[in-house]
């Protein structure tokens, strides 16, 4: 299995990241505990969650899956195999949120009970928090790093000016920075990223793990008509992408699918692992197949003609 590195944190990961935000919404743990042996089996390394992943609606806590990897890596033993990626910062319950020192330090031991491990290898920001001073966030984090809690730390939904900010800080105060940025980036979703976040994240050598690598479920073809919309939990976040451009990039997905003998989402994947900087992206699934078909992309090399056209049909202004 090739390994990418992911910037300089020392992290050397598979290029498909398993987004194990279902885990207690559209998943059970009987099934999360087959995907994740499927996919850890398969060679594959790097799931990714949140301290909120679980909270289904404002009155509940959240914590349901890293609660089930933590039972996973438990009954498995398997806590060596895998890089170990979790998020702070969003509102994990009523009143607990943001990227204060008191939050982060709290937030990363109940983090690591729930996870069922004396470490996290990839601990992130989930979201920005402009009310906390950036020194106090990056303290928060170098102690836990000198207390061996976490190993390297990430960023995600920062804007490019604050994610400047964070890591000119890090350089000019000797705190740890961000190794990783993770954006929202696909095929539909390219321009923030591209015109923004791209040349930050080039210039500092940080490793790039993408989320909604699928668009919520969009690329993989499964939505077709308004009527689909009702096939997902997720197909209300979809309507977005029906439109003249989204219908124009599902077209270009079918007919590379076709010339590859696969399927779009695959073909939406590869295009992703073919993108200058990307490390890995980070992928969903609730059953087996859905698995197998995010794990085939790591084997599809698009050719030069394929890319191009995927990225003229997605073009945006």
């Amino acid at each position: 299995m090739e390994k990418r590195k992911l910037g300089s944190s020392g992290l050397e990961i598979a290029p498909l990241v398993f987004g194990c935000n279902v885990f207690g919404w559209t998943v059970d743990e009987p099934t999360a505990f087959i995907l994740l042996d499927e996919f850890v089996s398969a060679g594959f390394t790097m799931i990714d969650t949140a301290d909120v992943y679980g909270r289904r609606t404002p009155q509940e806590a959240g914590g349901t899956s890293e609660e089930i990897i933590g039972k996973w890596l438990k009954k498995t033993k398997l806590r060596t195999s895998v890089i170990l990626a979790t998020k702070v910062g969003m509102e994990v319950e009523p009143g607990k949120k943001g990227l204060s020192k008191r939050h982060i330090l709290q937030s990363a031991e109940d983090s690591l009970r729930r996870l069922q491990t004396d470490c996290i290898d990839l601990y992130q920001s989930h979201s920005d928090d402009p009310e906390t001073p950036m020194e106090e966030t990056l303290e928060a984090y170098a102690l836990l790093i000198k207390q061996g809690k976490i190993r390297a730390i990430g960023a995600s939904n920062f804007n490019a000016e604050r994610l400047s900010q964070a890591l000119d800080l890090s350089a000019r105060g000797g705190f740890p920075r961000y190794q990783s940025l993770q954006p929202w980036y696909n095929l539909y979703n390219r321009a923030e990223f591209e015109k923004n976040l791209e040349p930050v994240c080039n210039a500092n050598s940080l490793g790039v793990i993408t989320y909604f690598s699928l668009a919520a479920g969009f690329l993989t073809g499964k939505y077709r008509s308004e009527m689909d919309l009702s096939k997902s939990p997720r197909g209300k976040m979809v309507r977005e992408y029906m439109n003249e451009r989204g219908f124009r990039i599902l077209r270009a997905l079918d007919m590379v699918a076709h010339d590859y003998s696969t399927d779009p989402a695959s073909v939406a994947l590869a295009w992703l692992l073919s993108r200058p900087g990307i490390t890995a992206p980070i992928a969903s699934a609730t059953s087996k197949d859905q698995m197998k078909t995010l794990m085939k992309a790591t084997r599809i090399e698009l050719d030069r003609p394929s890319r191009e056209f995927l990225t003229e049909a997605s073009a945006y202004e």
